[in-house]
């Protein structure tokens, strides 16, 4: 079966031009310039294979030469919408250069010389499909087995590419229809790299958008500090880790004093700018390796991978900086200080049971003047067992109560 090239083109066109302008209205409508770039680029090329097949050859050499300019122009913009969803600035220089290597070599190659000519076309293309996989490999703290369709869809286009190119100087001179074949054959690849690469975009940008909701719900818009649940999350990998080094872990409750007289006193804007204040305490005066989060209104907590001794001086710290900080608003000075508890386990200890044990010896710290930090003496080594044990010491406590000739 023989292919018609003008019908290829016709779908390549129809195809691009529909992808096109979806990825530029999902771009404005979801406002990810990234998305208007890809956009864009497909436009240009719906607009290049367009006007080929109108125009053609029908005005010599230059129209040709300049819409080949566009498609490569098309191609350069494909990296770099790969570069703006990652954060980068467009590269601007790299926009242009592929296109004008192509001209310029379109005007000093004598125009009999077609495979040269191809293969420089077929080789800048490919360069822009390496770029565009090494852009998106970039980002390595995603799982290579969900990312690799975004790098492998790129290289095979430019393997596509420069393969027939390579083996059409070798088997020109045995078969002459290669040219030929090899157009249909690329106008075919062509379509589907458009359509694969909109399934990569679309997989990509779900993903990014799926990972921002789920970085939105751990976090506490507030602070800028993880919530409870992201908190929990993030203390559970720690402590695995730490428990396979064998390495203890130590919890810190802080509970800010009199936080609900601050409110009422000062306003609740001002009680925020306490919590804020608060926050970037704590993480200034511990180490990038612990971690720290807001689990109540005004409770925060921390994550040592420390020993329980390292633990009280990072509490001791945090309470000395947080007393020192001197707040003062309109209505005068603003009493900042913060009970602190403090709980330490051996490797693997659960997460539940270092905030049982130092929440309560935070209440100690409230009870016993404020402005403190107390310790844990002892902690079980899982809650379960501990409330299993609470329960046997009450049904004895009670049976003793019911029959004291038991005691």
């Amino acid at each position: 079966m023989v292919l018609d090239s003008l019908t290829l083109d016709i779908v390549a066109t129809m195809v691009a031009a529909l992808l096109g302008a979806m990825l530029l209205f999902l771009g404005r409508q979801e406002n990810i310039p990234a998305l208007r770039w890809w956009g864009a680029a497909y436009l240009l090329g719906a607009v290049a294979v367009a006007l080929w097949t109108l125009v053609g050859n029908r005005f010599g050499e230059v129209v040709p030469l300049l819409l080949s300019a566009i498609g490569l122009l098309a191609c350069a913009t494909v990296w770099n919408a790969a570069r703006v969803f990652h954060g980068e600035r467009p590269h601007l220089i790299g926009l242009v250069l592929g296109p004008m290597v192509w001209i310029a070599s379109g005007m000093l190659l004598d125009p009999a010389a077609v495979a040269p000519r191809l293969t420089i076309g077929a080789g800048l293309v490919a360069m822009y499909a390496v770029l565009t996989a090494g852009q998106l490999w970039q980002e390595r703290r995603k799982h290579l087995q969900r990312r690799w369709p975004a790098l492998i869809v790129p290289v095979l286009h430019g393997f596509a590419l420069m393969l027939p190119i390579l083996l059409g100087n070798v088997l020109r001179e045995a078969n002459g229809s290669f040219a030929a074949a090899w157009v249909t054959i690329f106008s075919i690849e062509l379509v589907l790299y458009a359509v694969g690469t909109v399934f990569v975009i679309f997989m990509l940008v779900s993903e990014r958008i799926v990972s921002a909701h789920k970085r939105a719900a751990s976090m506490d818009p507030l602070t800028g500090m993880l919530n409870r649940r992201g908190f929990s999350e993030a203390c559970g990998r720690v402590i695995a880790r730490e428990a396979q080094e064998g390495r203890p872990v130590t919890v810190l409750i802080f509970d800010i004093d009199h936080f609900k007289s601050i409110n009422d006193r000062f306003g609740h804007a001002a009680g925020d700018e306490i919590l804020k204040l608060f926050a970037a305490i704590v993480l200034n005066n511990l180490r990038i390796s612990d971690l720290s989060g807001r689990i109540g209104g005004e409770e925060f907590a921390a994550l040592l991978p420390c020993s329980l001794e390292e633990g009280v001086v990072a509490a001791e710290r945090v309470r000395e900086a947080f007393a020192a900080s001197g707040v003062v608003c309109d209505e005068g000075l603003v009493d900042t200080t913060v009970s602190i508890g403090v709980a330490g386990g051996p490797a693997g200890t659960e997460l539940d049971v270092l905030l049982a044990a130092a929440d309560t010896v935070l209440y100690k710290a409230k009870r016993t003047g404020r402005n403190r930090v107390e310790t844990a003496a002892e902690l079980p080594l899982s809650l379960s067992l501990d409330r299993f044990r609470r329960q046997t010491a009450g049904f004895a406590a009670a049976s003793q109560a019911a029959d004291p000739s038991q005691a």
